[in-house]
């Protein structure tokens, strides 16, 4: 099979990247594949390449719309008929697309995997014949991985439903354990997976032990001698915007770019960096995927990062042009608190899951449960994306299944006057409309709609409702506004009755908090190596092959790294933390009608946020964060010995 006019006549490539060529071999066999390429290695080609030669439609479940509208302008440049449906399109433009895929002028349809959960889209892409299921970012898949989104675990059954013949799973970095995992949750053969060395001759690597109040100055020096733009990757938003702000005061071109700034906005920011605008982004890891620059020639981590993981994937966006480029890390060990906080701030107690099942029991009806997550994440003190991990347990564990999702709200205002609207329609679906705007309460302008009333008087299906008032917003009639997103899922109560459900979940989640907890050591551990460093990053990746010694980084250079704090932290004295303990009991109980748990007195001295903090005003009572500065498992033998 000569692949080489097609690489020609598409991509205007005369040669395949190392991995490209037997992966799309792979794949045209029909062998599923699972394809493991360092950052900007061109993982993205092996579908796109397939996709064209294959006779159905590929789909594509990518984490980041970022990614996905990347992919599709590089996919219209190409001239290759792919789209995506995502929560930016329009009803007309969704309905578009699905019209286009339908009559097959779609070859490539990129998706997130939370669409699944879309009722309407599950119908649509059920009745679509389709050749390939891609995974992106296929890591997300595993448990073990660092990046675990827990919807990404329902894919294999989704690939069952829709009866998909083959999966190509693309990584940049998976551990052996984690490429195990995913291989065997969608059946690749070991001979079927494609890994190119980890190894990056141009990336030289630096850990610099730096006091926490000498790193700004350290950092502008590092800058100034560096040639071209960079990246300076922070923990926090809030140190995003310090970082930036002072190195503008020293004369550097510098961005903060965070999770907390508008869309426009880190678009624009994005843009800027891309066509070198902007020397230096200061950045949370919510920079980065998708960002394609070839000539970044320095990746500088002002505070430790998360991982090995992310260490490497964040260090892959420097030098993708082949010229050599520096990674730096400024470290210590003052910031390890904060990165370990975020595992306990998303660890839900015991109480908080009996809290979801107990919900389940008493709401179920019908052999139905209806879901509002924000609402239950308040009732049961989690965060949201732990209480999805839950739910989406629960599911595998057959608890629940999700059946679909509504708003439970709709609101609209009249563009076109009500009674000219209305003459446009006759017979019963005048009388329908008219129904609609009746059970309709008017503030001023705009109108709340009273469904359970409307089926009570007119008797219509929900489902008609719905797509009369889309049709009206579609024909410039009206504005509409859907609010308070209701999940629907069917229970099995026989499962739900388990006695140890509760205790099971909990351990789950307790397992996962103590492997993130390992990871981070495991990241401390790496940066204090008197061993090559690179030769040590590319086997953590399972590539045998890098050299012994790199002679480009600071270990081969002989500076082996000893992090330490920039100051002890202490815990405040006893009389303080019971004072304070007291107070916060107190205000609790009054709120609450509970006392807190030993994790929650845990998480106000370390200022964690969680919803009941945010629900109570508990951020503005003395103490609270007052031990923001100190280990986590420290603060929780304190707050033992104290109550």
């Amino acid at each position: 099979m000569d692949l080489q006019p097609a690489l020609q006549q598409y991509f205007a490539f005369d040669t395949f990247r190392e991995g490209q060529e037997q992966t799309i071999k792979q794949l045209l066999s029909g062998h599923s594949t699972l394809s493991i390429f360092p950052t900007g290695a061109g993982k993205s080609l092996c579908y796109q390449f397939s996709a064209i030669h294959l006779p159905h439609l590929t789909l594509v479940v990518s984490p980041l719309l970022a990614l996905m509208k990347d992919q599709l302008a590089f996919l219209k440049s190409k001239g290759i008929a792919a789209a995506s449906i995502d929560s930016t399109l329009t009803p007309q433009e969704n309905q578009t697309v699905m019209r286009d895929i339908r009559q097959g002028m779609i070859k490539i349809l990129m998706v997130s995997v939370e669409r699944f959960k879309n009722e309407r889209f599950r119908e649509f892409i059920a009745s679509i014949d389709i050749s390939m299921l891609v995974v992106d970012e296929a890591h997300c898949i595993s448990e073990w991985g660092h990046n675990f989104r827990p919807d990404y675990l329902k894919l294999p059954r989704y690939r069952q439903e829709l009866n998909i013949p083959l999966v190509l799973l693309l990584t940049a970095t998976a551990t052996r354990k984690v490429k195990k995992d995913m291989a065997q949750r969608f059946a690749i053969a070991p001979e079927h997976i494609v890994q190119t060395g980890f190894y990056r001759n141009n990336l030289d690597l630096t850990v610099l032990p730096v006091a926490s109040q000498d790193k700004d100055k350290q950092l502008v020096d590092l800058i100034k001698q560096q040639q071209g733009s960079g990246i300076v990757y922070v923990t926090l938003q809030q140190s995003a915007e310090q970082v930036a702000k002072y190195l503008a005061t020293q004369q550097i071109s510098a961005t903060a770019y965070h999770a907390g700034l508008d869309n426009d906005l880190r678009h624009q920011i994005q843009s800027d960096f891309m066509a070198g605008q902007c020397q230096v982004v200061v950045a949370t890891i919510a920079f980065g995927m998708g960002i394609d620059k070839a000539d970044v020639r320095f990746v500088i981590h002002y505070d430790l990062p998360k991982s090995i993981e992310n260490y490497s994937q964040e260090i892959g966006r420097a030098g993708r042009d082949g010229l050599k480029s520096n990674c730096i890390t400024l470290a210590n060990l003052d910031g390890i608190n904060t990165v370990e906080n975020f595992v306990y701030g998303d660890t839900p107690e015991l109480e908080g899951i009996a809290v979801v099942v107990d919900n389940i029991c008493k709401e179920v009806s019908n052999g139905q449960w209806e879901l509002q997550l924000l609402s239950l994440s308040n009732d049961a003190n989690i965060r949201q994306l732990p209480l999805k991990t839950l739910l989406v347990q629960l599911e595998l564990k057959q608890v629940i299944k999700p059946l679909y999702a509504y708003f439970a709200e709709y609101r609209y205002k009249f563009l076109t006057e009500q009674s000219v609207l209305l003459n446009q329609f006759h017979g019963e679906r005048q009388q329908f409309l008219k129904a609609i705007f009746d059970h309709t309460q008017f503030k001023k302008i705009w109108g709340s709609l009273d469904i359970e009333s409307l089926y009570q008087h007119y008797g219509c299906e929900r489902s008609r409702v719905v797509a009369a008032l889309d049709y009206l917003q579609e024909q410039g009639h009206i504005v509409l506004e859907s609010k308070k997103i209701t999940e629907v899922f069917s229970v099995d109560e026989q499962a739900l009755s388990q006695p140890e459900l509760v205790q099971v979940l909990s351990d789950y989640f307790l397992d996962k908090e103590q492997k993130e907890i390992e990871r981070i050591a495991a990241l401390v551990r790496f940066f204090e190596l008197d061993r090559c460093l690179t030769a040590n990053l590319a086997r953590y990746f399972d590539d045998q092959n890098a050299p012994e010694q790199c002679g480009h980084c600071s270990v081969c250079r002989g500076q082996v790294a000893k992090l330490a704090y920039s100051h002890k932290p202490q815990l405040p004295e006893d009389g303080r933390l019971k004072s304070v303990l007291n107070g916060f009991k107190q205000h609790i109980e009054i709120k609450t009608k509970r006392s807190p748990s030993v994790g929650t007195y845990c998480r106000f001295l370390a200022g964690i946020s969680i919803p009941l903090f945010s629900r109570n005003k508990v951020r503005q009572l003395d103490g609270f964060g007052c031990c923001e500065q100190v280990r986590f498992q420290s603060i929780k033998d304190k707050v033992v010995e104290l109550i």
